[in-house]
């Protein structure tokens, strides 16, 4: 009985393993799935019709691409991607004539086959480049800043790209995902990271930061510097991907210098006076002072050292340029430059001719810088001044040491012509037609003074003559030719009206005007030296009525 039923059972599998196979021959298997369309059990033609149907505009459809937080996406029939839908269909096999496997085929999940896809590499490639790019983050650099004597730390930040193969890798076979197209990206590192900063912190900028520097001199001298000093003169910069430690020498020394005071002893020129015609000279002294180029030799290394922090200055001669010698063989005998102005009132001519009375055989020396208000001092009613007209607030007014500014104006010019250069001078604030446009200049005791130096190698010997008008003479030795060019008066202003109510002086005013002159200074020989030009702008002077 058994056995019949057994026997009766193996016949009727055998009938229906027989039947399936004859009514699935050639055809697609049980569970099989293209691109997500069910194809199980259909004919292969059919099956193919079924796919171009269901997914015939899908390479039309964007695609996401995705690689961390950042997204992009292409057009699949624009970036050279295609479905061939036949070779798929013709790519899965027959069913396994195993019975077991027929059988299993009942009931296991469905297996989804991959659409065959046909790729113009070159069309896709060009895609592909500008999906790495949005896909891409560029890495920031950190960096390390010193501020006030502190450090200031920007972080880095972290930048990504996709690899080449891998993205195309991914788009060819999942382009179809519904989910989109998963890339994981590389980390990127910044050129300055974490490490790169943390290495400045520990290395050069605290070796640099944390110990002082000591410059030992002569005459028990010695500066140091610590960190408020030293973060002045280093920084820290970002540099082809590095951080650098940067040192500012020409500020380092000028620290140096405020805390070596007594180090150095600068060569002395000789200086000459003379007591009525008697000539007195001051020797020169040689001079010994540090030799910064040599003193400063490896210095970048010595500030990111731990170790050799403490020097010695280096030191060189410093002879005087005007020696004793010279100031002895000295002679004054050629008239350098000579300059005169007059129409001054009695009350001014009084206070030039005290002025000039002082100047009067004042040496400048070579390398001197002369200056007016310095050598003569106060100028009050103590020293005999008298009050005089002079310019107050745009009119004209009177005041102690009035007329002062006619001497200055003819000394101005005397140096002038002399090739002396111009230290310090002020113009009138308004036009006075007694002196030359654009070459004159007002003192005012405590506050404008008139200053120029002896560039020559000659000392030079003021003389001043007062009579009917005030004569700056400079004697010495004569080596230059001064010409003086004028170049006309422009943008003029008009006077405005003004009254004065208390120590009125009427004016009919005077139109302002912009001018400019031009020294050229020569040579005997005609060689030109040097040409300089000085822009000078006169106010328009008010017409003043009084009431």
């Amino acid at each position: 009985m058994t056995l019949g039923v057994l026997v009766g059972l193996l016949l009727i599998a055998g009938i229906a393993y027989a039947w399936d196979v004859m009514a699935n021959q050639h055809k697609v298997p049980r569970a099989t799935s293209v691109g997500g369309v069910d194809i199980s059990r259909m004919e292969r033609t059919a099956a193919v019709e079924k796919l171009e149907q269901e997914l015939g505009d899908v390479a039309a459809q964007p695609v996401d691409i995705r690689a961390g937080e950042k997204s992009s996406q292409l057009i699949p029939q624009d970036s050279g991607l295609s479905l061939n839908y036949q070779k798929a269909v013709d790519g899965i096999p027959d069913a396994s004539l195993n019975p077991f496997s027929r059988l299993y085929s009942f009931i296991k999940p469905t297996q989804e086959i991959p659409v065959a896809v046909d790729v113009d590499e070159g069309q896709l490639s060009g895609e592909l480049e500008r999906v790495g790019n949005e896909l891409k983050v560029e890495p920031e650099d950190g960096n390390l800043e010193l501020i006030d004597g502190s450090l200031k730390e920007t972080k880095p930040k972290l930048g990504q790209a996709v690899e080449e193969g891998e993205l195309h890798e991914g788009v060819v076979k999942h382009w179809l995902d519904p989910e989109g197209v998963e890339v994981e990206p590389m980390v990127v590192e910044p050129q300055i990271n974490d490490e790169a900063i943390e290495a400045m912190r520990t290395g050069d900028a605290a070796r640099a930061l944390d110990n002082p520097l000591t410059l030992k001199g002569e005459n028990n001298t010695a500066g140091t510097l610590r960190k408020p000093e030293i973060s002045q003169f280093v920084s820290i910069a970002a540099e082809d991907g590095e951080l650098r430690l940067k040192v500012d020498k020409d500020r380092a020394r000028e620290l140096f210098q405020e805390r070596m005071q007594g180090s150095e002893v600068p060569g002395t020129n000789a200086k000459i006076s003379f007591s009525g015609n008697d000539r007195q000279i001051t020797p020169s002294v040689d001079g010994s002072i540090i030799d910064w180029e040599k003193t400063f030799e490896g210095f970048e290394d010595r500030v990111t050292s731990e170790d050799d922090r403490e020097w010695d200055a280096d030191y060189k001669p410093d002879p005087a340029e005007f020696t004793t010698e010279m100031a002895e063989k000295a002679t004054f005998d050629d008239t350098v430059s000579e300059f005169s102005t007059g129409g001054f009132s009695r009350a001014s001519g009084t206070n030039i001719r005290l002025v000039a009375q002082q100047v009067n055989g004042a040496v400048v020396n070579p390398g001197e810088t002369f200056s007016l208000n310095g050598y003569t001092g106060p100028r009050g009613t103590a020293q005999g001044y008298v009050e005089s007209g002079i310019i107050i607030d745009g009119h004209a007014g009177t005041a102690v040491g009035g007329g002062i500014s006619q001497f200055a104006t003819t000394l101005y010019n005397a140096a002038y012509f002399a090739g002396m250069e111009d230290v310090a001078h002020t113009p009138h604030s308004y036009y006075i037609s007694r002196y030359p446009a654009g070459r004159e200049a007002t003192v005012y005791e405590g506050a404008i003074d008139l200053q120029f130096k002896n560039t020559s190698n000659h000392p030079v010997r003021i003389e001043t003559d007062f009579g009917n008008d005030i004569t700056v003479r400079f004697k010495g030795v004569k080596t230059v030719d001064v010409e003086s060019i004028n170049n006309g008066r422009w943008a003029k202003t008009e006077p405005q009206r003004k009254s004065v109510s208390e120590d009125c002086s009427p004016s009919s005013g005077a139109p302002g005007f912009t001018t400019s002159d031009t020294r050229v200074i020569k040579d005997l020989s005609g060689k030109e030296i040097s040409r300089e030009t000085t822009t000078t702008v006169y106010d328009p002077q008010p017409i003043v009525t009084c009431g």
